[in-house]
């Protein structure tokens, strides 16, 4: 089994390890400064202002209201409670008892979601707003996942409407969450699996600690 993914990488802070000189420059470029002084210099201007914008510079941090302010003001509306609180969980600080994003935070947040949305738009074909199975499949293809049907019908049964409680197509934040959540989970997965066999022993704690912060409830 061969491990190539080329998701958009989650924040060091949640167990990636990256090269700190090269993240992120597909999103946004780098010879632009950032007008803040709590953003690095070489910080987009459009991350600072919609830091900014929803009042990030009066406490130096997002809250989950603030955050869903900024990811408006950045062109992500509508995006689910549960789906900002899910974004929060992965991208907060270490050992922050908080739901809360800092500039550090934030900025990394904001390269990976144009990234996400770069992917959703390439395999959103018909332009629907929405992805389908195929496309989804196509998607996770592309990213170096080659899932089994099976576990993908498991993704497509698992988003249902609200309000009917019918499966639905996975609109952006919905497949921002699943990709994120398939990254993670592969990334995990192959720390127990050294010689890329697609097997791997765990022990049931070691599992769970892997499995539980993705099964929580964010609603």
């Amino acid at each position: 089994m061969a491990y190539a993914p080329s998701a958009p990488e989650l924040p060091e802070s949640f167990g990636q390890q990256l090269d700190q000189e090269a993240r992120y420059t597909y999103a946004y470029p780098t010879n632009q400064l950032g007008s803040s002084g709590m953003f690095s210099a070489e910080t987009h201007p459009d991350i600072v202002t919609s830091f900014e914008s929803a009042g990030g510079n009066r406490s130096g941090f997002l809250d989950e209201s603030e955050l869903r302010h900024a990811l408006s003001f950045s062109g992500y509306q509508g995006i689910r409670n549960r789906t900002i609180r899910f974004l929060l969980f992965i991208y907060k600080t270490p050992g922050e008892s908080l739901l809360r994003l800092g500039p550090k935070e934030y900025t990394e947040l904001c390269n990976s979601l144009a990234q996400w949305r770069a992917m959703f738009d390439r395999y959103d074909r018909d332009r629907s707003g929405k992805m389908n199975a195929l496309e989804l499949r196509d998607a996770f293809y592309h990213l170096g996942y080659m899932l089994p049907t099976s576990v993908l019908q498991l993704i497509i049964s698992s988003q249902f409407d609200d309000a009917t409680g019918n499966t639905v197509d996975l609109c952006f934040d919905r497949f921002l969450e699943c990709g994120m959540i398939v990254k993670s989970l592969t990334e995990k997965f192959k720390e127990k699996d050294p010689g890329y066999t697609g097997y791997a022993t765990l022990s049931y704690d070691t599992f769970m600690s892997m499995v539980i912060p993705f099964i929580a409830s964010y609603d």
